[in-house]
């Protein structure tokens, strides 16, 4: 999927979630949206959860 096509989806999830939830729901569409790119990140760089939140086990590799 292209990195500008990605954009206007999330930029239209947002835009919705604005206009008929409101604030609140804007902010909440926006921090799980982070943490969906968060995960989407580590799963593409096989990353594992314990990796990227240890330092020590990043050194270790």
């Amino acid at each position: 999927m292209n990195v500008s096509l990605v954009g206007l989806v999330v930029g239209m999830a947002l835009g919705f979630a604005g206009w008929f939830g409101g604030f609140g729901a804007f902010l909440l569409v926006a921090a799980l949206g982070a943490v969906g790119f968060v995960a989407g990140l580590l799963v593409d760089r096989g990353i594992s959860l314990r990796e990227f939140l240890d330092p020590e086990e990043r050194k270790r590799r």
